[in-house]
């Protein structure tokens, strides 16, 4: 979620009544429920990796947004629209980013699937794309497997990937053998302490 209170975005005393995991990551970006209806792709990249892109949050999501066009080709009506991907006037993913001087990360939360019921921990956020018009969630976001397989939609972007990069697959484990670098996660769960001290009135 966006380095904002948490009162703002969910509905805290569901979020608490429920135990939901609550997690601010590094990168910002919107709210986003993760089930396993979630596919998440992340471009983690060196600032060469890309030849001529500008290291600016606008030039990396046009850059993502042509990537994309390759994988939903013939697919839906996908276009990058304001900072989402969408089918039509329907989000189907949420980005989020983090540049630096050496590197910059792209990394985008798909929905797959999702459970309606679990729309009902978010709230309406005071900052939303002119093009959402106060929908609300449900009548903003819609599904990707009614429109393509899971197998499908994982093919067609590691093909549109392997046409930016040069690609090798390799489990969790190999990549962690192969990194002297020790990992310091940025991102915090947040405790039920500080859930409950949102409830409380600044």
């Amino acid at each position: 979620m966006m380095f904002r209170k948490p009162a703002e975005l969910l509905e805290i005393k569901m979020v608490l009544k429920d135990w939901i995991p609550v997690i601010r990551r590094y990168s910002g970006g919107g709210t986003v429920i993760v089930d396993q209806g979630t596919i998440f792709v992340s471009f983690i990249c060196g600032k060469d990796a890309v030849p001529g892109l500008t290291l600016y949050p606008h030039p990396i999501m046009t850059w993502s947004g042509g990537l994309y066009n390759e994988v939903f080709k013939g697919v839906g009506d996908f276009c990058l629209r304001e900072n989402d991907y969408v089918f039509g006037d329907h989000k189907i993913g949420g980005n989020a980013q983090s540049i630096t001087k050496s590197r910059w990360v792209h990394h985008t939360s798909f929905l797959w699937d999702f459970k309606f019921a679990n729309m009902s921990y978010l709230k309406l956020p005071k900052q939303i794309p002119k093009y959402r018009l106060a929908r609300n969630h449900l009548d903003f976001i819609c599904c990707i497997k009614d429109y393509m397989s899971r197998s499908d939609f994982i093919e067609r972007t590691v093909q549109a990937t392997g046409s930016q990069f040069t690609l090798q697959s390799a489990g969790l484990e190999a990549v962690e053998a192969q990194s002297n670098t020790k990992f310091s996660p940025m991102s915090k769960i947040l405790t039920r302490q500080d859930l409950q001290a949102a409830l409380v009135p600044a």
